[in-house]
């Protein structure tokens, strides 16, 4: 084969739907539809050419970590931080009043549409020995509060929803970079070889901005998000199609024989390495994940504790995320995502109706968030287990109309809790009015190097070659907050 030896020649890249076209005639194609929907499932067992390792193989970190795994709590939407977590007494006192006489020069809101000084409709109470002050709408959550570490002074570059999420997600506010779980896949690999190192659990809310926030973008396709439909059994995508398993087998064996003719034509390529993998991962999972998500083996205790039996629907769809989460980390994945529950409620994005929507989505959360910190801590599991709470930015301290809250990514609230936190703290601050971060300003940059760190990453090493740069999650930013670590 002829090499080219020119550094700024790059091997241009095979696309996964090219391959399996090439590959079969389309047979590839089919079967990969038999074997997921939406994303593929990550991959861990090796079906490389002789020789090569897997791109999910461990990989040491570049010190000794306090976290093994991640659950990140998304909170789609961006919840109110004055309704939530950050109690401010001058809103009741200028309840009604124009903000402006009182903030002073307000930036451009998401609909510029400023109404009055809104005081929170919920009630705010000290809890726990730290004495934190949560609102009425999180009754459990406020009973583990001496474990979390609360951030009061995060802020985001973007007010609109998918800019914003793909800052949160990737470090960036465009469409296409890797998230970071898959920065977490490429950075340590995984321990487990039947499931993937990342994995969202679906509650019925993608995202604005789409799978793409859950995606690998210029690393390797084996690094992407694997989508689990928690209230399908056995779940939807994961399901075969093929009527008995030595089908299957003989399918995919005769796939992998094109594939690596493919492979060894093509000289090393990531791409068609990690189509490889999911497509055995993917028959991998059809064995596991039936018995991951048998929540009947939980006791009815755990399942209670969790809300599954809760008369509210959503907190039963969160509650079995949540469950979930915690068995995918005793069964070593790297990096679980929850979103939303769908139906009876949306995302915590109340333009207007703030008392009805903020209600409906603590319900959902509240009592599985709880259930999960105390289920992790009793199993000995979140001192290695790393649970951050977070939404993509905050709320107005003033009213959008007469009854709801406009986008605010200027200062807003997140928690983090478990492996290598120091739990009953808060740093940070907003101004009095919740507006603005005024006290130790922090950014997504800074949640995304400290999320490494605690799993033995340091952020500025965890670098990728891409169109002639050195790439990395945090971008050329990211400091730690050091305020949370134990």
């Amino acid at each position: 084969m002829k090499r080219h030896h020119c550094r700024r020649y790059r091997q241009p890249a095979i696309s996964r739907r090219q391959m399996l076209t090439n590959a079969g005639s389309g047979l590839g194609a089919l079967a990969l539809g038999s074997l997921a929907l939406g994303p593929l499932p990550l991959g861990h067992q090796a079906s490389h050419a002789a020789g090569t390792e897997s791109p999910l193989a461990p990989k040491p970190p570049h010190f000794a970590p306090k976290a093994k795994s991640i659950i990140f709590l998304y909170m789609d939407g961006g919840p109110s931080h004055v309704d939530t977590f950050d109690y401010k007494p001058m809103l009741e006192k200028f309840n009604g009043t124009d903000p402006r006489q009182s903030i002073g020069k307000l930036a451009p809101t998401q609909f510029d549409n400023v109404g009055k000084l809104l005081n929170s409709p919920w009630k705010f109470k000290q809890h726990g020995e730290c004495g934190r002050w949560v609102s009425d709408l999180f009754p459990h959550v406020s009973t583990v509060v001496d474990d979390l570490a609360f951030v009061h002074s995060m802020t985001s570059e973007f007010s609109e929803h998918t800019s914003a999420n793909y800052f949160l997600h990737t470090g960036n506010g465009l469409q296409g970079r890797p998230s970071m779980g898959a920065w977490l896949g490429y950075g340590l690999g995984t321990e487990n070889q039947q499931l993937p190192g990342f994995v969202v659990i679906n509650g019925g809310l993608i995202p604005p901005g789409g799978l793409d926030c859950f995606g690998s973008g210029f690393l390797p396709s084996a690094y992407q998000g694997s989508v689990f439909l928690p209230n399908k059994t056995p779940i939807a995508n994961i399901r075969p199609s093929e009527p008995n398993d030595q089908l299957q087998r003989n399918k995919l064996d005769l796939i992998n024989q094109f594939d690596q003719q493919t492979l060894a034509e093509s000289g090393t390529s990531p791409e068609i390495e990690a189509a490889i993998q999911n497509m055995e991962t993917a028959y991998q999972m059809q064995t596991t994940v039936p018995e991951l998500v048998d929540l009947s083996q939980e006791t009815k205790q755990t399942q209670q504790m969790y809300g599954l039996e809760a008369e509210f629907k959503n907190t039963q769809v969160f509650g079995r995320e949540c469950l979930i989460a915690r068995r995918l980390v005793e069964r070593g994945v790297r990096f679980i995502e929850l979103t939303c529950p769908g139906g009876n409620g949306d995302r915590w994005d109340q333009h207007g109706g703030l008392v009805d929507g903020h209600t409906k989505n603590s319900k959902s959360v509240d009592q599985p968030i709880a259930g999960l910190i105390k289920d992790l801590k009793q199993r000995g599991l979140l001192d290695s287990t790393l649970v951050v709470w977070a939404g993509e930015f905050g709320r107005t301290p003033f009213a959008q109309g007469s009854n709801g809250r406009d986008h605010n990514p200027f200062g807003f609230t997140i928690w983090m809790a478990g492996g290598g936190i120091k739990g009953g703290v808060s740093i940070g601050a907003t101004d009095q009015w919740g507006y603005r971060a005024v006290q130790d300003r922090y950014q997504i940059h800074d949640l995304h190097a400290t999320m490494l760190h605690l799993m033995g990453i340091d952020h500025t090493k965890s670098t990728f070659r891409f169109s002639g740069r050195d790439m990395r999650l945090t971008d050329v930013h990211g400091r730690l907050i050091e305020g949370v670590l134990a």
